[in-house]
Formats: structure tokens, sequence, C-alpha cells
């Protein structure tokens, strides 16, 4: 069958595109505001630490929304910044991230202080008490796992975050691995 044109007129044809074309930007628009609903949504959405007990470490430890404990390193502050990207340690202690500074945080049951979050590196970090919170890669992603607890890296001692609130890290017996020393030696940095 042989092709046959239309037998609208060009104003008829230059209407139809006209039509799609605001069809479309409809549609885009609609898209657009969903995307911005769902990311709306996902900033309003809390992230709350709650608290387990840890059969470990025999104590209630604070965790995350998704049940992993949390860690703080201790000297640091949020005025004191010890872990960062540029010495490697967030390969290794994850910060613990929310979407935004606008990002609804809750204490669960037992978690006492003052939860906030501080912008560093391009992304929202949780603090607590104004100390950096974190997740040990060493966890391997397991609720209830605390492998990274009494770890010295990083220019400072890494701990649980125990609910008591203790004014200084809680007692343990941090486990270091000195080399046996070889002519000639030389002092650890």
């Amino acid at each position: 069958m042989p092709f046959r044109r239309s037998a609208r007129s060009p104003q008829a044809r230059t209407c139809s595109r006209s039509t799609r074309l605001v069809g479309l930007l409809v549609a885009g628009g609609v898209g657009l505001t969903m995307v911005g609903l769902v990311g709306m949504a996902a900033a309003a959405s809390p992230t709350t630490l709650t608290t387990a007990k840890n059969s470990t470490l025999s104590e209630t430890i604070v965790v995350s929304s998704r049940g992993l404990t949390v860690y703080e390193l201790r000297p640091e502050t949020t005025r004191h910044l010890l872990c960062s990207r540029a010495n490697g340690c967030f390969q290794i202690w994850h910060p613990l991230e929310v979407a935004s500074a606008k990002t609804k945080l809750r204490a669960g049951r037992g978690v006492t202080g003052r939860l906030g979050t501080l912008r560093r590196d391009g992304f929202f970090q949780v603090t607590l008490n104004g100390h950096p919170l974190y997740l040990f890669a060493g966890d391997d992603s397991k609720a209830g796992a605390a492998s990274g607890q009494g770890a010295r890296s990083f220019g400072g001692l890494w701990h649980v975050v125990a609910t008591s609130a203790p004014s200084g890290p809680p007692a343990v017996t941090p486990t270091t691995i000195s080399p046996t020393p070889t002519p000639p030696y030389y002092p650890g940095y």
C-alpha cells in the first residue's frame, strides 16, 4: 500500500505537535514533582538511635536505625576531628550519615544527650553530645557485632557508645600488638 500523506492542514499538524510538547512538559513536571516529594520524604524521615543489650560487652549500647553498633573516637569532637577521608579513616570507620541537616534525629529509649549533625566532606554526620558517630567496617553490617571496641587508631581510642554516657571511655583493656624490636628500631608514629 502506498504511503499517503495526511489531509490535515499545516496548521493542524503544528497544533498537534504543540499538544504533544505540552503533554511531555506536563508529564515531565509531574515526574520532577514526584522525585522532589520522594526526596523531601527521605529528608523528613527520622533517623533514630536506639539501644540494644550487647551480650559480648555485657552492657546496653547505642545502635543505629538498622541495629548496627555506633562508635565514637575519643578524644575526637566536632571541633577537633581526627578521623577523615584524607587519612584513610573513613575506609574503616564509616561516618553515620544522614541526608541533610534538616533530617529529623530521634533519641530512642535509653539514648541520652543532644543529637546533632556535622557537615563534612560533602555529607552530614550524626553527632551525640558533640562527638561524631561512626560504624565499624569490621562489624560486617551484622547487628550486635562490636568488634571495634577498644581499637587504638587515628589518634585515639574507639569505643561503643554506652547508654550510661560515661565521662570518658568505658573501662576496657585495649588490644595492642607490640612489634619485636630488631636493630635498628624506630618508634612508631
